[in-house]
């Protein structure tokens, strides 16, 4: 049996995502890992699509833009808190930070989070970086 776990999320950050954002690890479960993402004032991301991960984001705080690409469908979303969106597999994806405080949602991965090699770096998003 799998022991239940506690965590006090640290003003800080452990890890950087592929795509520049500030990633704070939560918990991982056999089927899903669960991060806080951070994203500072004025900050674009690069933009990435996954190998083998599918995620659901959910906003918390600050106002931004996500944009997003499947084949000839594509989107830019404005997000702020109580918003939610899924990046399917195979999705290219970027997003900004449009507001005066930091962007931060929360991020269900499934399967987990496999590590550094799983985000490939697009050629060009919807915005330079």
């Amino acid at each position: 049996m799998r022991q239940y776990e506690s965590n006090r999320v640290s003003d800080g950050y452990d890890a950087l995502a592929p795509d520049g954002s500030e990633i704070r690890l939560l918990h991982q479960l056999g089927g899903v890992s669960v991060v806080h993402c951070r994203l500072s004032v004025g900050v674009t991301t690069i933009p990435v699509r996954h190998r083998t991960v599918e995620e659901v984001w959910y906003f918390l705080a600050g106002e931004g833009q996500v944009w997003r690409k499947q084949g000839g469908r594509e989107q830019v979303l404005d997000v702020r808190p109580g918003m939610s969106l899924t990046i399917p597999l195979g999705t290219d994806f970027q997003f900004r930070n449009t507001g005066d405080a930091p962007l931060e949602f929360l991020i269900a991965t499934t399967p987990p989070w496999p590590g550094e090699d799983e985000a490939v770096v697009l050629d060009a998003g919807c915005w330079e970086v």
